[in-house]
């Protein structure tokens, strides 16, 4: 794999997985899924075995060992190589640098919201800021866990970009519902 290969999401957290230690693929997962990655990143177990498959493929991993628990299948244990810590660095300094566009289906309803009554629509945002709402709950407890376990604010950062994602959008939402319900906005 090129330098300028791009690596997918779930290359990304499987490299990152594996520079803290070896690891094998459903260990992998199930690490993903304590820490609640699947909120930032589409995580499945054999989406994460392809993925760190073509990892290896690549020269970025490589395989350490084999177990077998019980009538378990073997399990094969990856580590990351140079190369491997070398193509991640350089994916995340091109993530955290370079702005990107992603389309997200959130702003497209928005903007043909106008479509609907608007008494359906505040009922759809509020239905949308419970959610929200709900979601930033758990990501507060989650940090409030994982600060109580001694874990750095430095691994945390995600986890307070998204909370003060929500937070606004939770507010934005909440203004412009007020805004429809009370006629501010005319519909």
């Amino acid at each position: 794999m090129a330098k300028n290969t791009q690596l997918t999401p779930l290359g990304i957290c499987a490299l990152g997985l594996l520079i803290e230690r070896p690891m094998h693929p459903y260990e992998m997962y199930q690490v993903l899924m304590q820490r609640h990655e699947d909120r930032v990143v589409k995580v499945r177990p054999g989406t994460l075995y392809h993925t760190v498959g073509r990892l290896a493929a690549a020269g970025l991993v490589e395989p350490v060992g084999t177990e077998r628990d019980g009538n378990r299948p073997e399990r094969t244990t990856y580590a990351v190589l140079p190369l491997g810590l070398t193509v991640l660095a350089e994916r995340i300094k091109d993530l955290l640098s370079t702005p990107v566009n992603e389309y997200p289906s959130f702003p497209q309803a928005l903007g043909e919201a106008h479509n609907l009554p608007a008494g359906v629509v505040v009922e759809l945002l509020e239905q949308r800021v419970h959610s929200l709402t709900a979601d930033l709950a758990e990501l507060g407890d989650g940090a409030a866990k994982a600060e109580a376990k001694g874990v750095q604010a430095r691994y945390l950062i995600d986890i307070s970009y998204q909370r003060t994602l929500l937070t606004a959008e939770i507010q934005w939402l909440r203004t412009l519902c007020s805004d429809i319900a009370d006629g501010t906005l005319s519909w």
